[in-house]
């Protein structure tokens, strides 16, 4: 809502400033002129991307302007699945983990977390790590340095579409001028005509200039940075499993290594230790328990 509330400030105070001089909507309604740079711009974003990533740029787009990012009761249920799958390994045989694993959606210690479940990366990045320490050859430091290479993979890929669209945003000062150009070839082929056509077709070509610099600066460059806080954001959970995990390996018990996971979280999202008591070893579901305002 934020992002729609803040196109709305914006878009209004343009228009609302442009009547308030004297001028008429009618004059920067050149639709050509955005055809030809949105136009370029598309087709040019398509060139320089593959298909895969066209697509996650229109769904980091709308996970942008709304919002979707963690909150408190999807790190509650993280906590709490990594605080079931920890007591498990120490109360009980590995082996008897390892059901849990290999089949996370029939696991009832998964299902119990569907908001967790649903994640198919973040769920095969938990059963992948906790699976290595049953295995129980592989050195805390070494299966942490793992991690930390994963999550840095996973970073760059989910921010390429921030990438992507920055790299438009600052290509369209440029596209407008391309268009305010052949506005302006336009109105020397009518450079016979009257001062009133022709100021008009200058003025049009002007549009262009005005939509590549609007567009960019107004648009897109924030759509670019809204979407590289939001990535970021859905990547801070992988962090906290990485932190519980390693905590446990090191010879943490369950709830301490889940005091781990939870100081990695963001203080305006993060769980008091009463809440995260409460998700882990009361037997409540996650679901049931309630976001603070």
């Amino acid at each position: 809502m934020g992002a729609l509330f803040g196109l709305i400030i914006a878009i209004g105070s343009l228009v609302g400033g442009f009547m308030a001089m004297g001028g008429k909507l009618g004059v920067i309604w050149q639709p050509w002129e955005y055809v030809i740079i949105l136009g370029i711009a598309i087709g040019t974003f398509i060139i320089a991307n593959p298909l895969g990533l066209v697509k996650d740029t229109g769904r980091a787009s709308i996970e942008a302007i709304t919002g979707r990012v963690p909150k408190r009761s999807d790190y509650l249920a993280i906590l709490g699945l990594l605080y079931a799958l920890l007591r498990e390994l120490r109360s009980k045989p590995r082996n008897e983990v390892e059901g849990h694993i290999d089949t996370p959606n029939q696991s009832e210690i998964f299902t119990a977390f569907p908001s967790v479940l649903k994640d198919k990366e973040l769920t095969l990045f938990i059963c992948d790590y906790v699976r290595l320490i049953i295995i129980g050859n592989a050195r805390p430091h070494e299966i942490e340095s793992l991690m930390e290479h994963e999550i840095t993979t996973h970073k760059k890929d989910s921010l390429k579409p921030y990438f992507a669209i920055n790299t438009v945003a600052e290509a369209l000062p440029a596209l407008g001028i391309v268009a305010a150009v052949l506005g302006i070839v336009k109105a020397m082929g009518a450079i016979d005509q009257s001062p009133e056509i022709l100021g008009a077709l200058i003025g049009a070509a002007l549009v262009g200039t005005f939509a590549g610099i609007f567009i960019s600066y107004a648009l897109l460059s924030p759509l670019s940075l809204k979407i590289k806080s939001t990535r970021e954001k859905q990547t801070r959970v992988y962090i906290i499993v990485k932190q519980a995990l390693i905590a446990y390996m090191n010879g943490a018990l369950p709830q301490i290594a889940i005091e781990h996971g939870r100081k990695g979280i963001s203080s305006e999202y993060r769980p008091t230790i009463d809440e995260v008591e409460t998700a882990t070893t009361s037997g409540s579901r996650v679901d049931d328990v309630k976001e603070a305002a």
